[in-house]
């Protein structure tokens, strides 16, 4: 395969990854191999988060399904405090000891 036809490929390999990515936009409930691609892991990888519990699915059959919602949701629920965050959050504990402290 010369460089032009590597070029075509991997052009024609990103618009099928949008294409995907848009139908993935427009669905409520997804399937395995959708989250994943949202998601940017191997199928397995939810199938294996699945197997675990450790990511919220529906089974439909012998399949799993998804809520978009859901994942979306699962996919941010580690949240980090930013630093002014944590600033905020000493300042108000502060604040609460010197009332209750006087």
């Amino acid at each position: 395969m010369n460089n032009s036809e590597n070029i075509n490929k991997g052009i024609i390999e990103r618009l099928e990854r949008i294409e995907q990515l848009l139908v993935i936009g427009a669905k409520e409930v997804l399937n395995t191999r959708e989250v994943a691609l949202l998601l940017g892991v191997s199928v397995s990888r939810i199938n294996h988060l699945a197997a675990e519990r450790k990511i919220p699915y529906y089974k439909l059959g012998a399949k799993n399904c998804f809520k978009k919602t859901e994942i979306e949701r699962w996919q941010t629920q580690d949240k980090r405090e930013t630093m002014d965050e944590m600033t905020t959050k000493v300042e108000t504990q502060r604040a609460v000891n010197r009332v209750l402290n006087s």
